[in-house]
């Protein structure tokens, strides 16, 4: 039975080294960026010091004003971004920032909050979706009820010890930055963190960048 197209680019998706590296960078950037900001709405507290006199400072400030909703909608934000972090439940995750990615570029495109904003909401969009492509294995029955066609099995990727532990130091790291952005954490500790997630992305980095090349060689040789 020939594959599907969505088939097809899951198993793709799924046999690429770098792209596991690049689901697990996507889901500690969409986690850090939101858990912080959401725990801003769930605790009752104001998003922005923008006037209500600007239209983008008065639309925060209804939002605001709804109470519960405002409160809800934090705690959407970080659920999902709590379910990222554990892999077991990242495609759920997943599935929760959908619907609130969406409402975002949504909201930034209605109420005018500039170009490059809307640049970086629609992107944010677009890696959630490419998160659940990642995951399409798990929601593929909701789709079809055809068994996957025969052919090359999906190869069970993981990240080697040193690896976990450069990407949970970057993500300490970064959530610590974005705690201070948000006033939850102070200066000096956000600058500390900044250069201690910076080392460890260098490190990850460029460990599976010569690991990559040495894999290369043992292959031409």
């Amino acid at each position: 039975m020939p594959a599907s197209m969505p088939d097809s680019i899951f198993v793709w998706l799924r046999s690429k080294r770098f792209l596991l590296r690049l689901t697990v960078l996507t889901r500690i950037l969409l986690a850090a960026g939101f858990i912080p900001t959401g725990m801003v709405k769930l605790l009752g507290q104001r998003f922005t010091i923008l006037p209500r006199s600007n239209p983008i400072g008065a639309f925060f400030e209804a939002m605001y004003q709804t109470g519960v909703f405002w409160n809800f909608m934090g705690a959407a934000q970080v659920l999902a971004g709590v379910l990222l972090l554990i892999p077991a439940l990242a495609h759920l995750g997943a599935l929760v920032f959908l619907p609130v990615m969406a409402c975002i570029v949504a909201i930034v495109t209605g109420v005018g909050f500039g170009a490059g904003t809307t640049l970086v909401t629609v992107l944010m969009l677009l890696a959630v979706l490419y998160l659940l492509a990642w995951d399409y294995g798990r929601f593929r029955s909701l789709f079809t009820t055809r068994p996957f066609p025969a052919g090359p099995e999906t190869p069970d990727l993981k990240l080697d010890p040193w690896e976990r532990a450069g990407f949970v130091t970057f993500t300490v790291a970064l959530f610590t930055f974005f705690g201070f952005t948000r006033s939850f954490i102070g200066a000096e500790a956000a600058r500390v963190a900044m250069w201690i997630g910076l080392a460890a992305g260098a490190f990850t980095l460029l460990r599976f960048v010569a690991l990559s090349f040495r894999r290369g060689r043992a292959r031409d040789g």
